[in-house]
């Protein structure tokens, strides 16, 4: 098992750039064309973590998302635009953190995921509950941020497949199997398993480290990465950043299911991690349950139910 990884210094989300950047970093992949026909529907899966606070730098850009979905359209594709954030609505999160003038100038849809139920080959769990419109769209591209978790060590690629786990089935998972590790970080891998995204795209030019997922503190990191294979590219800005694999859940169970290449089987086609060596990056000062006990998931839920059924509505209505 052998899998290719794209990894460019990239330090400005100014248009032009931005958009040499990704060039540069999809061309030895063979380009959006290589992952995109014509008539392609296809899901765009930025971090859509919170929309409260977009100073954080704690969601992924939405300039890089904007280029992105110029060059899926250049290709001949339908970009649309979905996740499932914690708290809030997909249009909301993404409107808090500046997307709108991506939504209209593009004319991008943003969807609201819908669960279905989905065999998977994993032994562990036989299905998952995953969103429809990830399932059945042509393509999916994952577009992640780079940050610290204060529960997972790190979130990469495979951890923001999660949001393609609908509405509150994930604070569901975290109290059905948060309280092993372990079979925590499996569910996410047969997550980015099942869902197989055709192309992820790493958004590194600012960073969130420190108490991530979003309490920690935006870095200037200036990297973006591109793999068509998750798991290797996870592993790849790991040893960037210098994070040993087995500290990060997610990336201990692909290697212990045999999901991710051994390193010597990964090809770096522009610079290998050792050219952008990070020496300096800060992890969580502590590490917090996975767990939710019943109280918590109920607690979550009514914030959730509050924030995209009345806050949302309201704000929207006073900017009318």
């Amino acid at each position: 098992m052998t899998a290719s990884v794209c990894l460019i210094p990239a330090h400005s989300y100014e248009q032009s750039s931005l958009k040499e950047s990704l060039e540069s970093v999809l061309a030895p992949l063979g380009g959006m064309t290589k992952f995109v026909t014509p008539g392609d529907r296809v899901l765009l899966k930025p971090n859509l973590l919170t929309g409260g606070r977009p100073q954080n730098e704690c969601t992924t850009r939405p300039e890089l998302v904007a280029r992105v979905a110029e060059m899926v359209i250049a290709a001949g594709g339908h970009p649309f635009i979905g996740d499932s954030p914690a708290f809030g609505s997909a249009r909301g999160v993404a409107e808090a953190n500046g997307y709108e003038p991506l939504l209209t100038a593009l004319d991008i849809p943003i969807v609201e995921l819908h669960g279905g139920r989905y065999p998977t080959e994993s032994q562990t769990f036989d299905h998952l509950r995953l969103s429809k419109e990830a399932m059945e769209a042509d393509v999916i591209i994952n577009l992640p941020k780079v940050k610290s978790h204060v529960q997972l060590t790190m979130t990469l690629g495979v951890k923001n497949l999660f949001g393609c786990v609908p509405g509150k089935m994930k604070a569901w998972w975290h109290m059905e199997a948060g309280k092993d590790v372990d079979r925590f970080g499996e569910m996410l891998v047969e997550t980015a398993r099942t869902l197989a995204p055709n192309l992820t795209i790493v958004d590194g030019i600012i960073a969130h480290e420190g108490n991530g997922p979003s309490n920690g503190d935006p870095r200037r990191l200036g990297i973006m990465a591109a793999s068509e294979d998750v798991f290797a590219l996870d592993r790849a800005i790991l040893k960037m950043l210098q994070v040993e694999p087995e500290q990060v859940p997610t990336m201990a169970a692909a290697l212990r299911l045999g999901y991710c290449p051994d390193w010597q089987d990964i090809q770096f086609l522009l610079c290998h991690p050792h050219d952008l060596q990070v020496t300096d990056w800060r992890l969580p000062d502590h590490l917090m349950p996975i767990d939710f006990g019943a109280p918590r998931v109920l607690r979550s839920t009514f914030k959730h139910l509050y924030i995209r059924w009345i806050k949302e509505p309201m704000t929207a209505y006073a900017q009318r």
